[in-house]
């Protein structure tokens, strides 16, 4: 089968155009503080020179979203035109005041006006529930119309973790109620006859990450829509296993033809996402191809696949590229990799990760810690590489801790929700102060930072009876 791109519309940000016959764009998300714009700048331009074409700001309030222009402006000043986007939480009178600034602005279906999460049952007549919907459009149209008055895009962008109460009560924590979450807008936005939409839906479990936008692509043909994809899977963590769990997801859609613009979330730096980024791009024919020759010679419940890479990374993103729907789709279980020049010990640990990523098979600890973002308050990578090592030394003595899955996160935007795949979490609170987890479950609330480790770590073992 040739690889063919989805046709979808363009979508004009700023001077970039999305979709279309366009290239798939490549972008990342700053994790300095909105309110400096010195550093926030220095990392725009970080970002935009290894390759980044869309950068992305948090903006928990209206001084943020104002902020924007300053760091607009310093920018345009020595000659950058990249795109900025303003990502709104919580506040919808924010993405007002972004879209008069930024060439696009994100908001999140699951909080632009549902209350916060309270991860409670709450029942709705089907009268109260189209109520709910009311006050969605009201809220809603009043924003298209500052965005058509200033030319500004629209991400419409679902997370796994944060659906409202809403609609977790009618659809439960699933795909459907993902991308039920996003239709409510697009229907709004068709209706109002705005069209520069950008849509993403984001989860940290690639298996429900392929198959929401799967259900999602099949939904908007159904009511005959086609607005561009962003791709990406959430606190998909760092090093290795970032990496490899990021190739998993959006490399099974890519292969597929799916996605506009893509982003591969990374628990450090920035600007170390993006030649990954683009590297993923890149591989998509060769992979594509690779994939069907693998689903057609599976054998024994096996994929065995030959790859003549000298590059590590290359290895690790075109592997999991290749066979990653494979395992999404359970079409195999079992995995070889063939690679010379390299020692078959590590092959071996790359096919686990593989497995480990499309959910087939857990052999290590899995760390599920978002990228970071102004909202964050803590130093994200020193706290991961402290949880990573005091949780290896306590897996020596006790095997059990070998199989956990912990949520790092900075902040409660995605935390409690992206960590009902996680066995326990941390979630930073505030200032110097960060918050326990087991599942979706508050264990302890606004411990010093300088504790917190400790802290989790002697909860892992009294909850599991060391």
């Amino acid at each position: 089968m040739t690889y063919q791109r989805r046709k979808t519309s363009e979508v004009r940000v700023g001077g970039l155009v999305i979709g279309g016959a366009c290239p798939i764009r490549v972008q990342s998300m700053a994790n300095t503080s909105t309110m400096d714009t010195e550093g926030s700048v220095a990392q725009a331009k970080r970002i935009v020179d290894v390759g980044g074409e869309i950068v992305r700001f948090t903006t928990q309030g209206q001084r943020e979203a104002h902020n924007m222009r300053n760091i607009s402006q310093a920018l345009r000043a020595d000659g950058y035109t990249v795109p900025l986007v303003a990502d709104v939480h919580f506040n919808a009178a924010v993405a007002d005041v972004a879209a008069a600034i930024c060439e696009k602005v994100r908001i999140n279906p699951g909080n632009y006006v549902d209350p916060a999460r309270t991860f409670k049952k709450i029942s709705y007549t089907d009268e109260e529930y189209a109520d709910e919907v009311v006050k969605i459009e009201e809220r809603f149209i009043p924003f298209l119309r500052i965005c058509k008055e200033h030319h500004t895009a629209i991400r419409i962008g679902v997370n796994h973790g944060s659906l409202s109460d809403r609609i977790m009560s009618r659809y439960g924590d699933t795909p459907a109620g993902m991308v039920e979450s996003c239709m409510e807008f697009l229907r709004v936005c068709v209706r109002e006859d705005f069209k520069d939409v950008v849509i993403s839906i984001k989860a940290s479990n690639t298996v429900v990450m392929v198959t929401t936008v799967r259900l999602l692509v099949s939904q908007m043909d159904k009511e005959g829509m086609a607005f561009p994809l962003h791709l990406g899977v959430t606190e998909a963590g760092e090093g290795e296993d970032g990496r490899v769990k990021s190739a998993v997801g959006i490399g099974a859609l890519l292969c597929e033809g799916v996605g506009d613009t893509i982003r591969i979330s990374l628990s450090e730096a920035p600007e170390r996402e993006i030649p990954v980024a683009k590297k993923l791009v890149g591989f998509i024919e060769e992979c594509a191809a690779l994939r069907e020759e693998c689903k057609a010679s599976i054998a024994d419940d096996t994929v065995a696949l030959t790859l003549h890479e000298t590059s590590w990374e290359d290895l690790q993103l075109k592997a999991a590229m290749t066979v990653g729907s494979i395992f999404i789709d359970r079409l195999a279980h079992k995995l070889i990799i063939r690679n010379e020049g390299f020692d078959e010990a590590k092959l071996v640990e790359l096919a686990d990760g593989i497995l480990q990523a499309a959910r087939i098979k857990f052999t290590k600890t899995e760390y599920i810690s978002c990228p970071g973002c102004g909202r964050t308050l803590y130093d994200l990578e020193e706290t991961i590489a402290k949880i990573r090592s005091a949780v290896s030394q306590r897996a020596v003595k006790d095997p059990r801790f070998s199989t956990l899955k912990i949520g790092i996160m900075g902040c409660i935007v995605n935390g409690p929700g992206e960590m009902a795949d996680a066995d326990y979490g941390y979630v930073g609170a505030g200032v110097g102060k960060v918050s326990l987890y087991k599942q979706k479950i508050c264990i302890e609330k606004n411990i010093p930072e300088t504790d917190a480790v400790e802290r989790l770590l002697q909860f892992i073992e009294q909850d599991l009876g060391s």
